[in-house]
């Protein structure tokens, strides 16, 4: 089964159960993904997070029995998700500008409901940053000694990647000379699901390490098996590089004859990565297996 495919089963499933509270990682489950992939790619393909979709597409249900049922305000919004008239009034009037009551009478089917917006910058970065045939290698195995931290990515309503990962990779690099035995050349950004059914992240700021004997305070030893990657260049800031890595989720790997192989996404820096500069590069590798 195609990632296409399993994204559309969670949609469905979306569809089946709108009037009732559904849990982003049941959504997974019924698709057969884990909770954080099913929310990378979707998150990928439409540019907007699964828990804002589910609440916009629970929002659209309402319309419609607004219009065609005679049930009272507050149990549309129970069935909406809501837990309460005052909360339901306050989202439906943010998104459509009305309230629910305006818009029983008023009786109007023209509103937008959603709509897809093509982001011009993304675009932009489509065609010049992003190198889209990947290098396909193995990787041997890696020990690598780094700093770890948990964060939510930008495919999570909860999203604090912009909170969290800057200031671990400050304090890292303040230390990284205390780091023995290291290779040089390159630091890893190690990202991978804290579990199955979550859409929280651990993430490890690290260098590759010939042996790991005595481990600075507060740092911590990876072993990273070995593995297939698809290895992708990113070009520009390194704070953009969530659209590459949205590239590589949907356009790539949704197109492509291999799968996640599960395993840890790794960001890799070395010389040719600038913070600071549009002329910056980094590499951006995934795990692949055959489908």
């Amino acid at each position: 089964m195609n990632y296409l495919t399993q994204i559309q089963q969670g949609i469905d499933f979306i569809e089946t159960y709108l009037e009732e509270d559904i849990a982003l990682a049941t959504v997974a489950q019924e698709a057969g993904l884990s909770q954080w992939h099913y929310q990378r790619i979707f998150k990928a393909l439409t540019k907007e997070t699964l828990k804002h979709y589910i609440r916009t597409r629970r929002l659209a249900n309402a319309l419609d029995k607004l219009l065609d049922t005679r049930l009272g305000i507050l149990d549309i919004a129970i069935l909406a998700g809501y837990h309460s008239q005052e909360a339901f009034t306050r989202a439906f009037k943010e998104r459509y500008a009305l309230t629910p009551n305006e818009f029983r009478q008023q009786g109007r089917r023209n509103l937008i409901v959603r709509k897809l917006k093509m982001d011009a910058d993304y675009l932009r970065h489509l065609h010049r940053n992003i190198e889209h045939t990947p290098v396909l290698a193995a990787r041997p195995p890696m020990l690598l000694v780094g700093m770890h931290t948990r964060f939510y990515g930008s495919d999570s309503d909860k999203n604090n990647l912009g909170q969290q990962l800057p200031q671990l990779w400050e304090r890292f690099i303040a230390r990284l000379p205390e780091v023995q035995h290291a290779v040089p050349g390159c630091c890893y950004g190690v990202v991978q699901p804290v579990a199955g059914d979550s859409d929280e992240l651990e993430y490890y700021a690290a260098i590759e390490v010939r042996q790991a004997d005595a481990l600075p305070a507060g740092m911590q030893r990876i072993e990273l098996p070995a593995a297939h990657y698809a290895t992708f260049v990113h070009r520009g800031l390194g704070k953009l590089v969530d659209r590459t890595v949205d590239f590589i989720y949907s356009s790539w790997l949704c197109q492509s004859v291999y799968r996640h192989g599960g395993g840890a996404d790794l960001e890799i820096y070395d010389a040719s990565f600038d913070p600071l500069s549009d002329n910056s590069q980094m590499r951006y590798a995934i795990p692949i297996v055959l489908t």
